[in-house]
């Protein structure tokens, strides 16, 4: 129970309600997706490995510099996404060949905004053919 609450209240904060919006879930997940996705973490056994990086990233102080990434890449932003690196630092730290700003979508973009992230990630991989 305590994996489920603590996945579902993550929904419910990291989610791009919409200002006034009630914040009831249904709105924007069905219960099979909320619960596909507790059941994924609770019988696979990885709810410890996917919160490492939050620790992780409080525990450890930022890295000054880092080695160029020369590996083509392209970076869909969510606004209400937990943390948004600005251009630059992507640009400055990767070979950034795709950059969409998008107007909707939170942390679980993939299942908030399906067709957006979807439509980017084709046309990131269409630049490459």
């Amino acid at each position: 129970m305590g994996t489920a609450a603590w996945i579902i209240e993550k929904f419910h904060g990291w989610t791009d309600m919409p200002q006034g919006a009630d914040g009831y879930l249904d709105n924007y997940f069905t219960k099979d997706e909320l619960l596909t996705n507790v059941s994924i973490y609770w019988f696979t056994s990885t709810i410890t490995s996917s919160t490492r990086i939050y620790y992780e990233n409080r525990a450890t102080p930022a890295q000054k510099s880092m080695e160029f990434i020369n590996v083509p890449t392209g970076a869909a932003i969510f606004p209400a996404e937990l943390f948004i690196v600005p251009r630059a630092w992507a640009e400055a730290a990767y070979d950034l060949r795709h950059w969409t700003v998008m107007e909707e979508g939170g942390h679980f973009a993939a299942l908030e905004q399906p067709d957006l992230y979807l439509n980017d990630v084709r046309e990131f991989f269409r630049l490459l053919r």
